[in-house]
Formats: structure tokens, C-alpha cells, sequence
């Protein structure tokens, strides 16, 4: 008896083997080869350009706030709600991530994938529900489609074969 454990067709209990489950498993169209090498090998430098053309509104819109103090309040003067420091984690995790995709590694995946989750959450505190899911699920299935193509730290590059 190699295995005594019934084999179940249900999803895993946690978030990412549940959505794996779904958007990879289950999922009636899969992303050809050529397609997820090209986000994998492309992705990060699309998000440099984001994360550049991002940071002057953002630096604007804060110091923007800074005007605004005798008039709105120390609250509305300095912008820093709940969604402008979700935004701000959500920027530092992309930023954080880039290292890791550009070397394929698993960990900048996951920061990714933080991000994304940030960003639905963002999206459902500002009552932008359409947007958000939608916008999730297209975010979230790329992101599980390429998540094949990043190493694990643990897994290893084969040793190389010394001739003799």
C-alpha cells in the first residue's frame, strides 16, 4: 500500500494552493509557453517603468497635502488615510519584489502576490468592488500562470558535470 489516503478532487485549505487550484488546475484556458516566458522575461521592466512614471503623483499628491493644512485638517493636509498607506505598502512591496524577478526567484513572486492581494483590499475600502475583483482575477491569474517559471530558494541549479 503505497498510499492509504483517499484521493480528493478539492482545493487545498490555504490561499495560494486554493488559487492555484483554480486558476491554474481548473482553469479553462492556460497562457501558452511563449506567452509566460515573455511576461517572466518582460514583467519586471514594465514595472520599473510603472513603479518611475508612479512616484512623481505620489511624491506630488503628498506634498500636495502639505498645502491644504490650514484649510482640510491635519488628516486631509498630510494624505495618509488607510488607502494612501496601503498604497505606499503596496509600492514598497513592487519595489521590493524586483530583485527577486528579475533573478527568478520565488521570493519576489510572493512579494508580488502580496502586493496583488493589497491592491484587491485597497480596491474594496474604496467601495471600487467591480474594479477590484476584475481587476484581481486578471492580476491574480497572470501571476499564477507564470508562477511555474520561478525557483524555489531551495530548489538548486544541477551541479555541472565535470569531464574527466
Amino acid at each position: 500500500m503505497a498510499d492509504d489516503a483517499p484521493k480528493t478532487d478539492q482545493p487545498p485549505k490555504d490561499l495560494v494552493g486554493f488559487l492555484d487550484y483554480y486558476l491554474v488546475k481548473k482553469a479553462p484556458f492556460q497562457l501558452p509557453d511563449n506567452a509566460k516566458e515573455w511576461i517572466v522575461k518582460y514583467g519586471p521592466w514594465i514595472a520599473v517603468v510603472l513603479i518611475v512614471l508612479l512616484l512623481p503623483p505620489m511624491l506630488f499628491v503628498l506634498g500636495l497635502g502639505a498645502i491644504f493644512l490650514p484649510f482640510g485638517g491635519y488628516a486631509y493636509a498630510t494624505g495618509f488615510t488607510y488607502v494612501t498607506l496601503l498604497l505606499l505598502v503596496e509600492l514598497g512591496l513592487d519595489i521590493a519584489a524586483l530583485p527577486g524577478l528579475f533573478a527568478r526567484k520565488m521570493q519576489g513572486w510572493r512579494l508580488i502576490f502580496y502586493a496583488r492581494i493589497i491592491a484587491i483590499v485597497s480596491g474594496l475600502l474604496t467601495a471600487n468592488v467591480l474594479g477590484a475583483l476584475v481587476g484581481g482575477l486578471i492580476s491574480l491569474y497572470i501571476l499564477f500562470q507564470v508562477r511555474g517559471l520561478y525557483l524555489d530558494k531551495t530548489e538548486t541549479a544541477a551541479p555541472p558535470v565535470v569531464q574527466p
